[in-house]
């Protein structure tokens, strides 16, 4: 069991990881929660901290606490790129604690308001375990058990929400929500064009919500998977899901997505000056890079 908790993995897909996540935060920040940067007007009256929010004694969100939180996350996600491509263990372990915690502020007030995201639990996940790791190149495929924790831990992330998605749909709304009018009602509310026809095929969508929480309720099962080939398969299908579910409901998770990342073999992706660097540098016995 050890032996699966630290699969040797290239330090390349951290490599990987790193650069997608960090280059999808500003974009997170700035577009698709911007959102969150108006809770600093919304006052105290409907603001119910989280209990981590709570035992951390975080400040109110006010215009100032979030203005600042947003400002230092960006600095802190860029300053965590560019000791990406540094050889600083330190820079790189320092920036990526920085950002991790600053973006799980970032989330407290967001979700201190009354909704909770369940897609950004993954994502959290990858930002605090990939400072775990140090420097990485892209395309090192040297094995390694430090990355290929931080790897695994973020695909049990993945796989949970999927799997704790199901035990909530049907602990809270029963088998009413596989064989009522749940994605209707979504339809109606949040529908496009790519899905209005549906509501005229009630068996179709019933179909499709029994398939949803079969699937869920399966995710486990990608652990089993050992063909790179089948899993990358799913992983794809997966992607193809989530971009149906956004053009029939405006609906997608894409923090869960670049969780969903670390399944794909992304140590095989890098550029040939970078391999060719990796493989004149030292290493010591655990493949950690040497100091020159």
């Amino acid at each position: 069991m050890t032996g699966w908790w630290f699969p040797a993995i290239g330090r390349g897909r951290v490599a990987a990881l790193r650069l997608i996540a960090y280059v999808f935060i500003p974009f997170d920040v700035l577009v698709t929660t911007s959102w969150v940067g108006r809770h600093g007007d919304v006052g105290v009256a409907l603001y119910r901290p989280l209990v981590l929010d709570r035992l951390l004694h975080l400040p109110v969100p006010t215009p100032t606490v979030v203005t600042s939180v947003r400002l230092a996350l960006l600095l802190a996600t860029a300053a965590a790129l560019a000791a990406g491509f540094s050889r600083s263990d330190r820079a790189v372990r320092a920036s990526g604690v920085t950002v991790a915690a600053l973006y799980l502020w970032w989330m407290l007030i967001a979700m201190s308001f009354g909704k909770v995201d369940h897609d950004r639990f993954g994502f959290l996940l990858l930002l605090f375990v990939l400072p775990t790791v140090g420097v990485a190149r892209l395309g090192d495929r040297t094995p390694s058990a430090a990355a290929g924790w931080a790897v695994r831990m973020v695909q049990v992330g993945a796989v949970a929400t999927y799997f704790l998605a199901a035990w909530a749909k049907l602990r809270i709304g029963g088998w009413g929500w596989v064989n009522g009018a749940t994605l209707a009602w979504a339809i109606v509310r949040r529908g496009t064009w790519f899905s209005h026809w549906m509501l005229r095929v009630p068996w179709f969508l019933r179909a499709l919500q029994w398939l949803m929480v079969i699937g869920e309720l399966s995710s486990p099962l990608l652990f089993a998977v050992r063909r790179q080939r089948t899993l990358v398969a799913i992983v794809v299908g997966l992607f193809v899901f989530h971009i149906l579910t956004f053009a029939a409901i405006s609906i997608i998770f894409l923090p869960h997505l670049v969780a969903l990342t670390s399944f794909l073999p992304l140590e095989d992706v890098g550029l040939r000056f970078g391999r060719a660097d990796l493989r004149q540098r030292p290493r010591s016995a655990d493949g950690r890079l040497l100091r020159s």
